[in-house]
């Protein structure tokens, strides 16, 4: 084989690879989306679940008064979050819903989640 066969052996190598590597960020990209809306889906089959639970309750228990009701919209709100933060993705303004990188930490969801 001579140098110039080499060189565009390795030329024409190079540009498959980087052709590749495009595919594989473009795969990446779009198994991304598919967990974050995998996960959407999952919280509100879950908030979904929870609601046709507690109807069910309600029509087969007595009425109490709303007085004597605690809100939980909020406390079902920081559930939510946590839990969409523990599948692996970020929860607060600057990166909603971006995948977090090897379980890394964020401050800000931190700040979120654990809001008194």
């Amino acid at each position: 084989m001579n140098n110039k066969e080499l060189y565009n052996g390795f030329k024409n190598m190079e540009s498959q690879t980087k052709l590749m590597l495009t595919r594989f960020s473009e795969l990446r990209d779009g198994m991304n989306e598919v967990l974050e809306k995998n996960t959407e889906l999952e919280i509100e089959n879950q908030h979904l679940r929870e609601l046709l639970e507690s109807k069910t309750k309600e029509s087969t228990s007595q009425k109490v008064p709303t007085n004597n009701r605690k809100p939980a919209k909020h406390s079902e709100s920081r559930k939510t979050l946590e839990k969409l933060f523990n599948e692996g993705f970020h929860v607060c303004n600057q990166f909603y819903g971006k995948p977090r990188e090897n379980g890394e930490g964020c401050m800000f969801c931190d700040e979120i989640i654990n809001r008194k």
